[in-house]
């Protein structure tokens, strides 16, 4: 029987190299991370990137309005519930709170009130537009009044995250993470990928150079 070489037994013998150090490995799983990020946050920045165009150019956009006004009678018997309340800004009572929202169709419930001798307000602010009610704490006279700003607005508005409420700033913050990570893992697929394209990295710099004399030189 022919024994090994010593070469060939000290290939035999040497460890074997990590995955995670090798090139390829990292590539996959760059391009993995990418263009799953990709996927999840496609949409948003399509979205996000056309709402900021309309951000700013919103003269260019005429906005007509729609207001609706709405008056309705609280039943004698929930008068007593808007005695006086435990804070300045408490809610309205759920019974008051219901009862508003079948009069007027829109929804207090909830929502802080502000409290005065004679009523109390309930601002209902949202995308796209605007909305109170208002509660005569002696007659019971219910008053509302809701804006409409139209489409845009509402659209200009989710991109603000304005008047969205939590389930919406959640969603930004996880379109955000895929934002950063897109970003990131873009980042060291051009670290690996520059040493054939000689531009990659002039033309990073200039990503950031263009922003910064902008604010600079034009940002008073």
């Amino acid at each position: 029987m022919n024994e090994a070489s010593p070469a060939a037994m000290k290939t035999a013998a040497a460890p074997k190299k990590p995955k995670w150090r090798s090139r390829g490995w990292w590539m996959r799983q760059l391009h993995t991370w990418h263009y799953m990020s990709a996927a999840v946050s496609l949409v948003g920045i399509l979205a996000f990137a056309i709402t900021g165009f309309l951000l700013n150019h919103g003269e260019l956009i005429p906005a007509h309005p729609i207001v609706a006004h709405k008056e309705a009678q609280l039943a004698p018997s929930l008068l007593a519930e808007l005695k006086t309340p435990a804070t300045s800004d408490a809610p309205l009572p759920a019974a008051v709170a219901d009862a508003v929202r079948q009069a007027v169709k829109l929804d207090p419930a909830g929502r802080p009130g502000e409290w005065s001798d004679s009523d109390v307000y309930v601002a209902l602010p949202r995308p796209g537009g605007d909305a109170w009610v208002s509660v005569d704490r002696a007659s019971g006279k219910i008053s509302s009044e809701k804006t409409d700003q139209g489409w845009i607005s509402y659209l200009n508005d989710l991109h603000k995250g304005r008047n969205t409420g939590p389930g919406w700033r959640w969603f930004i913050d996880v379109f955000a993470a895929a934002c950063i990570v897109f970003s990131v893992t873009g980042l060291f697929l051009l670290q690996f990928l520059a040493r054939n394209r000689p531009l990659t990295w002039p033309l990073v710099g200039l990503g950031l150079a263009i922003p910064v004399l902008i604010a600079i030189l034009f940002i008073h």
